[in-house]
């Protein structure tokens, strides 16, 4: 029986390591996805993807129109030749 009082004491001892273990594992986790999140570089030099502005409804179908309208004098001016 006092066998068995060892191993059970010696397993809670363990277990406590591993938690404490995984306690640094998960901060430092924590660290390295703030860091990447900041916009350092990562390991193959590319930088993090950052939150562009959002453009609104409006203003893409001022673009789109403002393309089309390139694109048909492109196109007119190419049926002059």
């Amino acid at each position: 029986m006092l066998n068995l009082i060892k191993v059970v004491r010696h397993l809670k001892k363990e277990r406590d390591q591993t938690r404490a273990k995984l306690e640094q594992l998960d901060t430092t986790l924590k660290v390295l996805g703030h860091l990447r999140l900041v916009g350092r570089r990562s390991a193959r030099g590319q930088r993090a993807p950052e939150k562009g502005r959002t453009m609104s409804a409006a203003a893409r179908k001022r673009i789109a129109a403002a393309q089309r309208a390139r694109w048909a004098k492109w196109r007119a001016a190419g049926r002059r030749k």
